[in-house]
């Protein structure tokens, strides 16, 4: 991989680190946001118990750790650049009772495992991180054995997502946000219908399908909203950094005016939407 790339890849590895701890602390309220995503992916894998599993970009541990409970004759093998995160999913399979689960670290686009050592991968929420993404679908491809599956899923277009398009559209409001450049990594990198089922076609697997996984996630009102911006979307804390005091204090005040009006019962519900992807290794 090129300097540039590498570069990226380091810069990944320090974010994810950074924000474990917020990560862990959060972490039963993003495997319930994450779930219907996850659900996905394991439906379409067809988990069968004898099953060796990649769980690339596991994090903290899922969808890894619910397919290591589909497979108790198998592996899971959670896989991710930030020893921090995987950390937390040791620790989680370690209360789990999961033996058959293990947590490695290491560059996707430079898998350390041998051609054809898995029946199945999933990824949720990795690709648009990766710096170069048809390099990581092709090792992907690789360490799959024929007749394997992969299943993933990305986030969609911003529209769909006001639970994280809320906070950014108020600091833009009173910050200059910069531009990504194209094909930078980032959230909605993968968001057009159609880009990363390209990628995939490109990476060699066939019978590829894409279908949006849409519903809503719910916070602990405004307060709530805020203090889960401030410690787990690693955009919203690198902007934030820019902000002095007073612009932080009108950040948070427009941020509350908007989302005031929407609490019911002292909660807040907001809309996400995510494109999950299945291709299969002929």
């Amino acid at each position: 991989m090129e300097a540039a790339l590498t570069q990226i890849r380091d810069q990944q590895q320090q974010t994810w680190d950074k924000f474990s701890p917020g990560w862990k602390k959060w972490d039963t309220w993003t495997m319930n946001f994450m779930r219907p995503m996850g659900q996905e992916i394991i439906d379409a894998l067809q988990i069968k118990e004898t099953d060796h599993v990649l769980d690339v970009a596991t994090g903290t541990g899922e969808p890894g750790l619910s397919i290591a409970r589909l497979a108790p004759r198998g592996h899971v093998t959670g896989f991710d650049l930030s020893e921090g995160m995987l950390a937390v999913a040791r620790e989680k399979a370690a209360q789990q009772a999961l033996p058959n689960y293990e947590a490695v670290a290491g560059d996707v686009c430079a898998l350390p495992f041998a051609d054809q050592s898995f029946d199945a991968i999933s990824c949720r929420m990795g690709f648009m991180f990766f710096p170069d993404m048809l390099l990581a679908a092709q090792e992907m491809y690789r360490v799959l054995k024929p007749g394997g599956r992969l299943a993933t899923c990305v986030w969609s277009a911003p529209p769909h997502n006001p639970w994280i398009g809320t906070m950014m559209g108020t600091m833009g409001a009173h910050l200059t946000l910069p531009t990504p450049a194209p094909g930078a990594t980032g959230m909605f990198r993968c968001a057009q219908p159609g880009m990363l089922a390209g990628l995939l076609t490109q990476a060699g697997f066939q019978t590829i399908s894409e279908k949006e996984v849409q519903g809503t996630v719910t916070f602990d009102g405004p307060e709530g909203y805020w203090q889960n911006m401030m410690e787990v979307a690693a955009p919203v804390v690198t902007a934030m950094s820019q902000a002095t005091d007073d612009t932080r204090a009108a950040i948070k005040s427009a941020l509350f005016t908007k989302l005031e009006p929407l609490a019911v019962d002292g909660k807040i519900s907001l809309p996400f939407g995510s494109l999950v992807l299945v291709a299969e290794k002929r």
